[in-house]
């Protein structure tokens, strides 16, 4: 098919040098003396190691990009260097780290590789060009690299230099994870096996109230908990107390059952809750409510044990089911309840899941279920943003059908005239 994406599958590597754009925008130990010390959390990298690993394999000179943080310029707390040297760790083989993102030293330094060898360039987001997706940028990261590989479905969402403008200058390709993250979420929106059960939470609707009317369209049952269904309680009248449901939600969620056809008979909310006394910490204690009129000075905190009984028994009644956002402030045990009952439906289940969001998926790995979920997605918003319709600007550049191509497998370096109307025309729309 002409919109399928191109991968590492359709790329001579051997003897190339290939510029790797990957996630790792990890949580970093605590610094000493402006300096990071290591990685808190590498399960991006770990997420990578198939793609780096395979390239390295097939004779690649491997040159690897990725932001970390958001730093203001220049900034030795938000260096790539601990990063670096977990995925040395990680791969057993040496990773040297480039002292900047572009220039002439760093050029010299990617001509030097040897294949299956490995240079990180600097944090990418030191370059304040990056998010603005400047043509100076790209051209710059061009030269660095015969080949282009995209690995970072987290931040394929951002019309950047390394994430979209870069793809235009160079064969590009999709790399495994990338590839793996796209098929499954396709497969969501695209060909389901039905029944598809959609399990919505989180804490703001306002943050996913795209990707909720999306599956109100979609799925053939809507399940919503977490923060998220009080504004749609709210909007159907009733009391929710000092719940987190500020009035925009509430319009939102008032839209969105008034404008999608058949709305009220696919969603399906909360029948029972656990409140707080407002003024939520670690010492509240949980109280069962059997309804959902909230009384004034409560909050509700989790789905009730009916309500999350009866989303189990959906997910467990479904052909496919896309899981994103927990069902309570999980982060406290006394409201972790309704999140851990459909953590262990969607582990058992035989349907095909898909679980996104960074909280999600640490409550699946909580409760020790990783290994039984069919997808665990690392894409966050860009996982949101997909599902909600429109193309990323990371996924569109590596189709088949990509607008442009400025070489082929074994063509010339783009003339400059040429690289800069590519640019241009990889610049423009959101990011």
């Amino acid at each position: 098919m002409s919109d399928e994406l191109l991968t590492i599958d359709d790329m001579d590597v051997d003897g190339r040098r290939v510029l790797l754009r990957a996630d790792f925008n990890v949580p970093l130990t605590p610094v000493s003396l402006g300096v990071p010390v290591g990685v808190a959390d590498d399960t991006r990298i770990r997420a990578a190691l198939p793609t780096i690993e395979e390239l390295c394999r097939r004779g690649a000179r491997l040159v690897l990009v990725s932001h970390l943080g958001r730093p203001g310029g220049r900034d030795p707390s938000w260096s790539m260097q601990p990063v670096a040297n977990r995925l040395g760790r990680l791969t057993g083989a040496p990773v040297r780290l480039a002292p900047a993102v572009i220039g002439t030293d760093v050029r010299e330094l990617t001509r030097r590789l040897q294949p299956g060898q490995m240079l990180m360039l600097e944090n990418v987001r030191f370059e304040a060009g990056e998010t603005r997706n400047d043509p100076r940028l790209a051209a710059a990261l061009a030269e660095l690299a015969d080949r282009y590989v995209d690995d970072a479905f987290a931040s394929a969402h951002q019309r950047h230099a390394s994430t979209s403008g870069v793809a235009y200058l160079l064969p590009s390709a999709a790399g495994r994870l990338m590839a793996r993250e796209v098929y499954a979420l396709t497969t969501v929106v695209d060909e389901p096996a039905r029944p598809l059960v959609a399990v919505l939470g989180g804490a703001r609707l306002g943050d996913k109230v795209g990707v909720v009317r999306r599956f109100l369209e979609l799925a053939d049952v809507v399940c919503i908990g977490g923060g998220m269904c009080f504004p749609f309680l709210a909007a159907l009248d009733h009391k929710v107390g000092q719940s987190l449901s500020p009035r925009e939600d509430v319009g939102r969620a008032r839209a969105a059952l008034r404008e999608v056809a058949g709305a009220t008979d696919r969603l399906v909310l909360p029948e029972d809750l656990q409140l707080a006394k407002w003024g939520i910490d670690a010492s509240a204690v949980s109280e069962s409510l059997d309804g959902v009129e909230v009384p004034d000075g409560w909050m509700g905190l989790d789905i009730g044990e009916r309500t999350a009984a009866r989303y189990a028994e959906a997910v467990l009644t479904a052909a496919t089911v896309f899981w994103n956002g927990p069902m309570g402030l999980f982060e406290l045990p006394q409201f972790a309840g309704g999140t851990h009952v459909v953590a262990e439906a969607v582990a058992s289940t035989s349907a095909t899941t898909i679980v996104g969001g960074g909280e999600t998926v640490e409550a699946v790995r909580q409760c020790g279920h990783e290994e039984s979920v069919n997808h665990l997605s690392t894409g966050g918003r860009a996982t949101l943003e997909f599902l909600e319709g429109p193309e990323l600007p990371g996924v569109e550049v590596l189709r088949r059908d990509r607008p442009i191509q400025l070489r082929d497998a074994t063509g010339p370096e783009p003339d400059a005239p040429a690289a800069s109307r590519a640019l241009t025309r990889g610049s423009s729309g959101r990011g």
